[in-house]
């Protein structure tokens, strides 16, 4: 990865800029981050070494572009076209734009954009509903090879399943805001949009918590060291499968450390075979109660809306119920919350394996 800042300065133009680090006096140059000027890495794409060799090479990375400032705008008109001058002649590197103002974006383009270039992804951002219906629309009518979407700071719930349906968007990012005035990101906006996503095949990233972050109506306020790390160790990205939905892409809990949090949970570890359930299972066999157990997951929770979800698992009549309730397989939101499997979509075959293991696993070891 690689920085590429042509130039550093920004002007408020929506609530995503409020505590953006862009916006204000920036320390390390000792400048107003509001005023708007050329920097001398404009030129980073084109710099050479003593042997006469371009310093940034393909094995750098993708060059984001424009990380203190956005690449379209107002101010920035008559330096951008060297930019593109720039992307145009370094076509073996990768250059990510991400921008609020994808409203501008017809009028900057080069003379020779065409359909888009390979080598260049534009990303719009939408920390809220307002914003993501302005600017997606526009930015799915535009003629861009490569787009992405991220909503950073995420300022609210969005709903952005029809444009995910286009099939133009290649990916999307969320994630909180950092800083000491940081809004609030709550967990489960970062879920529904994470399963839009999963119902449209499109990967997802859950970049970071933010400072303040809400997890089952609990505020949790977080150093800035914490924000990344404790969204990648939720697990919450995701990569769509192959065609056929056998793989799965995104992270499963581990099999000792979920029995381990099953175990601290006072509802789940109240469930146990009685001498009856255990007297079923040495009669039919282990291979039977996998049997059973595999039909009840397809039949009852694989289809992407199970009827009566939440209470289609019986409380008795049957081991592979109680192992459902213990291990927390009983319903598409016991599923999400403590497998990381969301709900809305249809479960593939390879997770509805995973679950049978799950719950054959504890069929053994309450025997």
């Amino acid at each position: 990865m690689v920085v590429w800042n042509p130039w550093h300065g920004c002007h408020k133009i929506s609530p995503g800029c409020a505590n953006c680090y862009v916006y204000r006096r920036d320390e390390s140059i000792g400048k107003d981050a509001s005023v708007v000027t050329k920097t001398g890495d404009y030129d980073l794409p084109l710099k050479k070494n003593r042997q006469g060799q371009y310093k940034l090479t393909a094995d750098d990375g993708i060059v984001f572009a424009c990380m203190t400032s956005d690449f379209f705008l107002e101010d920035a008109d008559e330096w951008r076209q060297g930019c593109w001058d720039m992307m145009r002649q370094r076509s073996d590197l990768q250059f990510y734009i991400i921008t609020k103002r994808i409203d501008r974006f017809a009028d900057c383009m080069p003379s020779d954009w065409g359909n888009g270039w390979d080598n260049v992804t534009i990303c719009s951002t939408c920390e809220d509903q307002v914003r993501a219906d302005y600017r997606l629309p526009i930015f799915l009518k535009l003629p861009i090879k490569h787009r992405e979407i991220i909503s950073e700071p995420m300022l609210g719930e969005i709903d952005i399943g029809k444009y995910l349906a286009t099939g133009l968007i290649e990916h999307v990012s969320c994630g909180g805001e950092s800083g000491d005035n940081a809004r609030p990101c709550d967990l489960r906006w970062i879920q529904e949009v994470r399963r839009q996503c999963i119902r449209c095949g499109v990967p997802f990233t859950f970049r970071q918590t933010g400072a303040v972050f809400i997890k089952e109506g609990k505020v949790y306020r977080l150093e800035r060291k914490l924000h990344i790390p404790q969204a990648k160790k939720s697990g919450y990205s995701y990569t769509p499968g192959s065609n056929s939905g056998a793989a799965i892409k995104y992270q499963l809990p581990d099999r000792n450390e979920l029995f381990a949090r099953l175990s601290r949970s006072d509802f789940r570890s109240r469930f146990h075979l009685t001498e009856k359930d255990k007297a079923y299972v040495r009669e039919k066999g282990m291979d039977t109660i996998r049997s059973h157990a595999r039909d009840f997951v397809e039949k009852r929770l694989s289809s992407e809306a199970p009827e009566n979800d939440g209470k289609q698992t019986p409380m008795k009549g049957h081991p592979v119920f109680i192992a459902q309730h213990a291990t927390a397989c009983c319903c598409r939101g016991c599923l999400e919350k403590w497998h990381n499997i969301p709900s809305g979509k249809v479960l593939t075959q390879a997770e509805q394996e995973y679950i049978t293991d799950v719950l054959m696993d504890w069929i053994k070891r309450a025997l």
